[in-house]
């Protein structure tokens, strides 16, 4: 009687544990093939999700039409040499603002949606006059972390090595061979190409 009475005391362990036995407990009701299935299609199903939404953010289009706050910085961008140059070539919002790579990509893409729409939704640049105020403070934001990755995503289109600098204008080469011996980077002298450089 005594055992009996143990066995149907309830589990105390937390929620955690309670879920980690049913997970780790074999299922007489599915196959192992059917849990492999499943867990594949859900896994699929994450990655094709995930793949379909950052295509769909990292468009000109959403970033300077269905990004309220990016529109007039959209603006000046068509305004600029990496929407309408020479070579043909247009560099997209995502091709200089967006790291590279998975995991930084997805990091950096989910901070700056969350950031832009809670000051969207806060009002702070709702309007045009309200997003000339914190442009500085803005662009501030982005020439650190330009400044911290070393205008790494400059470097994807614009590849400079002693050959190529030692091509250029008189005037140009003390600056770049500045950039080759590591002591300065893109953004400390490019601040206004593609938007207009604020007031420091």
């Amino acid at each position: 009687m005594a055992m009996e009475q143990q066995q149907n005391v309830p589990s105390r362990g937390g929620c955690f544990s309670r879920f980690w036995k049913r997970l780790s407990t074999p299922s007489a009701r599915w196959s192992v093939l059917a849990l492999v299935v499943v867990g594949l299609l859900i896994g699929a199903s994450g990655v094709i999700g995930t793949q379909v939404i950052v295509g769909a953010t990292g468009t000109n289009e959403f970033c300077g039409g269905t990004c309220h706050s990016m529109q007039w910085v959209a603006q000046e961008y068509r305004q600029s040499g990496h929407y309408a140059n020479r070579t043909g070539f247009r560099a997209s919002c995502h091709d200089c603002h967006i790291p590279n790579g998975y995991p930084k990509l997805l990091w950096y893409k989910a901070q700056a949606g969350i950031r832009d729409a809670v000051q969207e939704a806060r009002g702070v640049i709702s309007t045009e006059e309200r997003f000339k105020k914190e442009r500085l403070r803005m662009a501030r934001l982005v020439w650190a972390e330009f400044k911290e990755n070393n205008s790494v995503n400059c470097q994807h289109c614009h590849q400079f090595n002693d050959d190529v600098v030692a091509k250029q204008k008189e005037f140009v080469r003390p600056m770049h061979q500045q950039f080759l011996a590591n002591t300065a980077t893109c953004i400390d002298c490019h601040k206004g190409v593609a938007h207009t450089a604020p007031d420091e």
